[in-house]
């Protein structure tokens, strides 16, 4: 059974930067009579998707049991994962290899008796291959997502809904609730790449719910 999340985005947010999505260089030819001269090469915009403000003023994270796995076997995803917090100036930190996941550690972890279980990857990098949350997309719903801790449980979920948001209406309050229903939530890039802004278009986003 899939749900449909909605909710308005906040109006002060902070930037979770998604990096690596695509760069290249360019070259500047002259006429015929110049000799040849190759431009520095200049990265292209980094795309980046809104989370909510709570994350830049983060509270102490508690005594948890982080994760350090998740493994979604239908679509072949099996990644480490590791905490990551706030960078200086807002940034939410993400590993830049894109076969690791962040968890955002000033929310819930797999124990916790409420709110949301963040997990989110960068879909691509430079010099790294396509990541594994690329896959994401392909879940459907009832797949099983398991998700380890650093105690050594896994907690089982099922996928409930993958859905494609623009940047732009991302539901970062309910995504990144602290509160509420129990819930897993796997984030990375995804849709139409714009190889001018070295930005995708959408956010994939997979909800998953506890099994027992």
């Amino acid at each position: 059974m899939a749900r449909t999340i909605a909710g308005a985005l906040t109006a002060l947010a902070v930037v979770l930067v998604l990096a690596g999505c695509g760069s290249t260089a360019t070259e500047t030819t002259p006429p015929p009579a110049a000799p040849t001269a190759t431009a520095i090469p200049t990265p292209l915009p980094t795309p980046v998707v809104e989370v909510p403000v709570a994350a830049a003023t983060p509270t102490p994270p508690r005594a948890s049991q982080p994760p350090v796995r998740v493994v979604a076997a239908s679509v072949g995803v099996d990644v480490p994962v590791v905490p990551v917090g706030v960078e200086t100036g807002g940034f939410m930190e993400l590993p830049v290899d894109p076969a690791i996941a962040g968890w955002y550690r000033f929310g819930a972890d797999p124990a916790s008796p409420d709110g949301n279980v963040v997990i989110s990857a960068h879909v691509d990098a430079p010099a790294y291959p396509i990541g594994p949350f690329s896959r994401l997309r392909d879940l459907s719903g009832g797949d099983a997502v398991e998700v380890t801790d650093a105690g050594g449980t896994t907690h089982r979920y099922s996928v409930e809904s993958v859905t494609y948001y623009p940047k732009a209406a991302l539901p970062v309050d309910e995504l990144f609730a602290r509160a509420g229903a129990r819930s897993l939530v796997l984030i990375t890039c995804g849709g139409a790449f714009d190889s001018t802004t070295g930005r995708y278009a959408d956010n994939v986003v997979a909800i998953a719910t506890p099994i027992g």
